[in-house]
């Protein structure tokens, strides 16, 4: 699929509506299995056909400058016995491109009328 410059993938905006949905809740920091559950309970798992396509539009976002990421702090994936998890955390270009793809699929999204009586 080509891209028109600075316009997201579907995926992407996903990606972004739901990272911002978690930083509202307090959840600064994401990881990768954490934002594949929340996209795909808004999207009944319509855009993630693999994790591998999460991890490249991540990938994308990053170098677009909307994400940043870091690895935690190994200590703590040795202490729940898990392999260490690489963090995400929005730009504050990340969180305005959210808040514009939240208006988008708002303003896509057909209005309900309300039953008169």
């Amino acid at each position: 699929m080509r891209r028109k410059p600075g316009a997201l993938l579907p995926v992407e905006e996903a990606i972004l509506r739901s990272a911002i949905r978690l930083w509202r809740t307090g959840s600064a920091e994401f990881h990768g299995y954490e934002i594949a559950k929340h996209v795909a309970e808004e999207s009944d798992r319509r855009s993630l056909t693999a994790h591998g396509t999460l991890y490249r539009a991540l990938s994308r976002l990053e170098t677009m400058g909307l994400l940043q990421s870091h690895w935690e702090d190994p200590q703590i994936a040795a202490n729940e016995n898990r392999p260490g998890r690489r963090l995400y955390v929005l730009t504050g270009n990340g969180a305005t491109a959210a808040q514009e793809a939240t208006r988008a699929v708002a303003s896509r999204r057909p209005v309900k009328r309300r039953k008169q009586r």
